[in-house]
């Protein structure tokens, strides 16, 4: 579905699809089902921390970026995080898989090769993320794992959970798939230990937010997506964002939220014509065409899937994510509290070194 569908179906507060109830009520079964029967087969808990980044709603609300800063908090804390991931439109031979500069999208996925990319940290593909996380130790690539898109991902252990959303869109109508957009019921963020709003209003000095949709929770904290530099795809020169400003652009995007990245752009003062596809999109050369005098413009996520027959006038807009001083230290604090004395060793070793 296009994003003004999405958004004129889900994420306003009629439910134009509430004849589909039924069927909302038989995915609420299934999932809850299949949770319980996870939640029993996890028998054996990992020696090291686990931090699960998620949603409770359908399509794209800024898991990756948040994933990343959380590598770079930890590892600037003396921490060796390694990133766990499903690997969704990547088909490997084998499995664990861990990733490579030069591993192909399309065995590893987009997102974990884009996160391999961007944190230089270890990242293991692996449907099933628990083998994965056991490989990962066996191999000593690091002593915290995080893992992207993982919070229905029952039978993975977890210490730490944060549920992102889309600060805009929110719960949308409140319903479940299909007549709305939550994967879970809401009730189910009374189990996570942070709510992240991407793109809300930055907080003075952190403070917490008191409100989000009606939901209450101690501890919901905003995320801003800023731009961070614009590359070009080919020879991998580094501009300014503001580069973009009058530029025109075709955007083009295959990402669970489009219209947040042809925001960005317009943000920037471009002129953009929009190429929105749908989420984990199989780039073809034809997809990348732009009129003359146009710069494509894509993101990260997509230009790692691209590289290989992108035109010469292909850019690449990362964005890192911004998080108040006060949430990262108070999630460094959740972290070493789960996690007993491990982390304090590491810590206390770290300081000494």
């Amino acid at each position: 579905m296009s994003t003004s569908l999405i958004d004129r179906l889900w994420y306003g507060q009629s439910r134009p699809l509430r004849v589909l109830a039924p069927l909302s009520w038989l995915y609420r079964s299934i999932s809850e089902g299949r949770r319980r029967k996870a939640w029993q087969a996890v028998h054996e808990a990992l020696p090291v921390p686990v931090v699960v980044v998620g949603n409770i709603t359908a399509g794209g609300t800024g898991k990756s970026p948040l994933t990343a800063r959380l590598v770079e908090v930890m590892a600037e804390a003396g921490l060796a995080p390694v990133i766990l991931s499903r690997g969704y439109g990547g088909k490997s031979p084998r499995y664990p898989l861990r990733v490579s500069a030069d591993t192909p999208a399309s065995v590893c996925g987009d997102e974990p090769l884009m996160l391999s990319q961007a944190t230089g940290c270890p990242v293991v593909v692996d449907p099933d993320r628990f083998r994965g996380a056991r490989w990962a130790l066996d191999e000593g690539l690091g002593n915290v794992l995080i893992c992207d898109d993982g919070l229905q991902h029952y039978r993975l252990p977890r210490d730490v959970e944060l549920a992102v959303f889309d600060a805009r869109r929110g719960i949308g109508n409140g319903a479940i798939i299909p007549v709305g957009p939550l994967r879970e019921p809401v009730e189910r963020l009374a189990g996570v230990d942070f709510v992240i709003l991407n793109g809300e209003a930055f907080p003075q000095q952190g403070e917490r937010i008191e409100d989000f949709a009606g939901i209450d929770h101690p501890d919901i904290h905003a995320m801003a997506l800023e731009p961070a530099a614009l590359v070009h795809l080919k020879t991998g020169e580094r501009r300014s964002p503001e580069t973009l400003n009058g530029k025109k652009v075709r955007g083009v995007a295959g990402i669970g939220n489009p219209s947040r990245f042809f925001d960005t752009l317009r943000q920037l003062g471009a002129e953009v014509s929009e190429q929105p596809y749908p989420d984990h999109h199989r780039f073809r050369p034809e997809d990348l065409r732009a009129d003359s005098g146009e710069w494509v413009v894509m993101t990260a996520k997509d230009a790692v899937k691209c590289r290989d027959f992108a035109p010469d006038d292909a850019w690449v807009l990362t964005v890192r994510a911004r998080l108040s001083e006060p949430f990262e230290q108070h999630f460094l604090e959740r972290l070493r509290g789960s996690s007993g004395q491990l982390l304090s060793n590491i810590s206390e070793e770290t300081n000494d070194g």
